[in-house]
């Protein structure tokens, strides 16, 4: 290392053995944390500083082995052997509950010649199921040090920040791995043809087949020979059977197991959760609980967010001075955010939920639970996290699907995804769901809640028919199976999943109020401005909202959104929607407030008492149904096409999501308002 260059360490390691808690403790940073493989499917940066020394420190996506099976392991692989000049070592992560799984990917990094800290995580969860790990004999069967830690308690992290500091990184001369004889001669001639210092080096670039780390697209994985990787996939499963009988030897003299005769916490729930019936029954319910809340635990600060905006509203209306400021101010910009943030906290409530579902261990029991629910629809367990993902925004979600070693089921999976319901259509089902449902109850539930949930249950159940119809299409001659490690059930950290609730929803206020601030400004240009009745001018100025050019330009659209049951405005709303859902919102907000000049009266109560020419309201039930219809399947989100692009390669198979989502969502909102009206 270089003076007075910064320090870079990596954190490697297993999916699910505290690796990103480790991170944000280290780094106090804000990374989002999961108890199921996939979460981290990118590296992540943070920065700390000890003893007057920055160390920048790299958190890795996880894997089970150098050989990645699927694209967040080739990240983690192509990083780990491209980068060794530029970082210190590496700070490898084992939990105390899977030490034999953990050590297969820690024998190949330290036979790599890659200089290591062991930090060996969370052994109170193993003491509590009476496992005692002897870790002096430990580490002198590994030649390394040991470090014991529990993140989430902060315990041991200064320890680690010590031995970073101490450059206490330990490289191994000595291979645990041994070549086997049929294979010896060739891999001795390779090692010295290509300038190998050992023969480790040569065995693992002969198992790969390819280049180590190669992330390839979805279409390029597709175009790929089924049997072009067999005989390094035969070299691969050679090493991993030598591997874990050395591991079995290693373990047997430092692992010692008392009789267990009480049955644990997790062992308890997990014969309800994970029930093949009751635990169907209780995600239901789980889901059941949320949505209450998002409407109940809401419902009183969404009203306080309402009544500042539209006193803010007043407040500039009647202290500036008159003219298009005045307007552009009360009627545009204001109304506009205020319909954006009066959503938060909605966003903030479910987003809370998820957070401490992950936390606590519980979402991984979800994965396990659908994957035999998703085998019939061509997807399998992994595909349940960016479908859940996606709850929240579909972005991060596609971008998961790297988790999935099948690339066919990986393909399903991205093309379905975006019919989830994300946090960027809560504002649109709210203020429809408002609208159109009564305040009533059924055995203490909501009928908005009841509804709010039914429509992320119909986005998953159209996600799944989606998916059975496409992989008659997009056919895998492979079969997958899923193979994962239940964690045990864990205290979620409320205060810390507080802070990054916080953290998501000021983005998505900024993120969201960004755009907003900028179609505010357009809509209300178009509707200040419109054709002038005068012969002596061109355009006039202030002119009422069905005589401006927004309106001109909504009612040339009308034709072909009036099946659907929308007039000019809702037509307006769905085209600036296009860049992200949650702006129709916004942007009736500001055309209502346009209309309006009562800014103290609340946007839905003027959507509620709108009606069209011929005296029908324009916000019936029939056509409250046909909009969150709409919204439930068509693809109204720019930043979603392109991550779809992104991960695909594909035009192709961007576009035909575009077409059969916006196709679907037309076609069955004029079907259902047809009927209904």
């Amino acid at each position: 290392m270089q003076e007075n260059k910064k320090k870079q360490i990596l954190l490697v390691g297993n999916p699910n053995v505290g690796k990103s808690t480790v991170f944000n403790t280290l780094c106090n940073k804000k990374q989002k944390t999961g108890n199921y493989a996939g979460v981290t499917v990118a590296s992540h940066s943070g920065n700390y500083t000890y003893k007057n020394e920055e160390v920048e420190v790299i958190d890795l996506p996880g894997s089970y082995s150098v050989y990645p099976s699927s694209e967040d392991e080739a990240i983690f692989s192509k990083y780990l052997i491209d980068e060794q000049k530029n970082y210190a070592g590496v700070v490898y992560i084992l939990e105390a509950l899977s030490l034999k799984r953990g050590l297969l990917l820690f024998q190949q990094i330290q036979d790599l010649g890659i200089p290591m800290i062991l930090i060996v995580n969370q052994i109170d969860q193993a003491e509590r199921r009476g496992i005692t790990i002897d870790i002096q004999k430990f580490s002198e069967a590994l030649g390394i040090k040991i470090i014991q830690t529990n993140a989430k308690e902060q315990i041991g992290i200064d320890e680690v920040r010590d031995a970073v500091y101490n450059n206490e990184f330990v490289k191994t001369n000595t291979l645990s791995f041994e070549t086997p004889n049929e294979h010896r001669d060739f891999i001795q001639k390779l090692a010295a043809h290509k300038g190998f210092d050992n023969e480790y080096k040569a065995w693992m670039s002969l198992s790969l087949g390819t280049d180590l780390g190669r992330i390839s697209s979805v279409m390029e994985q597709l175009n790929e020979s089924d049997t072009k990787s067999l005989v390094p996939k035969r070299l691969q499963v050679q090493e991993t059977v030598r591997r874990y009988q050395n591991v079995d030897k290693i373990l047997a003299d430092v692992i010692s197991k008392k009789a267990q005769f009480k049955e644990l916490l997790t062992e308890k729930l997990d014969k309800v959760l994970v029930h093949k019936f009751w635990g169907y029954v209780v995600f239901l319910v789980i889901l059941l609980v949320i949505f209450q809340s998002v409407f109940f635990l809401a419902e009183y600060p969404m009203s306080w967010i309402e009544e500042s905006f539209s006193w803010l509203a007043a407040f500039t209306s009647e202290h500036l001075p008159e003219g298009p400021v005045n307007s552009l101010i009360s009627n545009g910009i204001v109304p506009g955010i205020g319909g954006i943030v009066v959503f938060a906290p909605q966003i903030g409530i479910l987003l809370y939920f998820l957070y401490l579902l992950e936390d606590s261990g519980y979402m991984a029991r979800v994965v396990f639970l659908m994957d035999r629910l998703l085998r019939p629809f061509g997807l399998n367990g992994k595909s349940i996290v960016p479908l859940v993902s996606g709850t929240a925004c579909a972005i991060p979600a596609v971008i998961s699907t790297r988790n999935i070693e099948n690339v066919k089921e990986r393909l399903l999976t991205i093309l379905v995804t975006p019919f989830m319901t994300c946090s960027a259509r809560l504002p649109v089902y709210s203020i429809i769901i408002g609208l159109i449902i009564s305040e009533g109850t059924f055995l203490g539930i909501k009928y908005k809640a009841l509804v709010l949930m039914g429509m992320y249950l119909l986005g998953f159940l159209v996600a799944l028919f989606s998916a059975a119809i496409l992989k008659r299409f997009i056919k895998s001659k492979g079969k997958t199976y899923l193979v994962m490690d239940l964690p045990a059930y864990k205290k979620p950290l409320f205060g810390y999943d507080f802070k990054m609730v916080l953290g998501k929803v000021w983005d998505f206020i900024t993120g969201a109020g960004k755009i907003i601030f900028i179609v505010s400004i357009i809509i209300w240009f178009l509707s200040y401005f419109g054709p002038s009745q005068k012969a002596d001018q061109f355009v006039a100025t202030d002119v009422h909202l069905d005589h401006s050019y927004l309106a001109k330009m909504g009612k040339g659209i009308e034709p072909v959104i009036a099946p659907l049951g929308y007039d000019w405005k809702m037509g307006v709303g769905i085209l600036t929607s296009f860049v992200a859902r949650e702006v129709f919102v916004g942007t009736m907000s500001t055309l209502y407030s346009l209309e309006d000049d009562a800014p103290e009266v609340k946007v839905i109560d003027k959507m509620r008492r709108d009606v069209k020419p011929n005296g029908e309201k324009v916000f019936s039930f029939a056509t409250g149904i046909s909009v969150l219809l709409f919204y439930a399947f068509a693809m109204q989100c720019v930043s979603t096409l392109a991550v779809v692009y992104r991960e695909t390669k594909s035009w192709k198979w961007t576009g035909f999501q575009v077409v059969m989502m916006t196709g679907l969502a037309y076609f069955v909102s004029m079907i259902v308002y047809q009927i209904l009206k």
